[in-house]
């Protein structure tokens, strides 16, 4: 395969997740997954507490809805501003806001799989 060809398929798949819409929150939930929680070993979209993700690919706006797992975490200001600031430096993402929620509470349900594999709960 030329780099001509492997190019036009590049293209191509980013033109039809930009398509579906995928793109753009595919980099978003990349890029929670970077972020953890400081006193739990899980990233924040594993961990659930990524309550509402919507994106306006068009106008570059995300929107999200998050939780902590309790609401006297000592760092909730500062993950807040680390979400915000860490979807804010995606490509195409012109402008992030985050909007912190308690209801409903977080439980361990809202976990993946893969985050309830990580701390032994299954």
């Amino acid at each position: 395969m030329s780099i001509f060809d492997w190019l036009h398929r590049a293209e191509s798949s980013a033109a039809r997740k930009a398509a579906e819409g995928e793109g753009l929150r595919d980099e978003v939930v990349a890029v929670l997954r970077l972020i953890y929680d400081p006193e739990i070993p899980v990233n924040i979209y594993d961990l659930g507490l990524i309550y509402g993700l919507d994106i306006d690919e068009a106008k570059g706006k995300v929107d999200i809805r998050m939780t902590l797992t309790a609401p006297a975490c000592p760092v909730a200001e500062s993950l807040v501003s680390s979400v915000k600031e860490a979807v804010a430096s995606v490509d195409g993402v012109e402008d992030a806001a985050v909007e912190l929620v308690w209801d409903p509470p977080w439980t361990q349900d809202r976990m993946s799989e893969a985050a309830r594999l990580d701390l032994g709960l299954l």
